[in-house]
């Protein structure tokens, strides 16, 4: 007699890290738009954080202190 198997009902999203290539195209972008290397590969590295509103901050005009704070960023 074999055991039968469950199948699940509704799968658990899987959150998976990004790819490398990914947040490296990332890290790009927020030293193009002015971030210093090592913010913007923590940057990079965060789901929470915007590329698109980090990048707009610093190109409107906010100081690195500014943007961090309203990205909610702590250094």
């Amino acid at each position: 007699m074999q055991a039968a198997t469950q199948v699940p009902t509704e799968a658990e999203p899987v959150e998976l890290p990004e790819p490398w290539h990914t947040i490296l195209w990332r890290q790009e972008e927020l030293e193009r738009a002015g971030y210093p290397t090592t913010i913007a590969l923590e940057l990079a590295d965060r789901r929470d954080v915007d590329l698109h509103d980090a990048c707009a901050l610093l190109n409107r005009g906010a100081t690195l202190d500014q943007a961090m704070r309203i990205l909610g960023v702590d250094r």
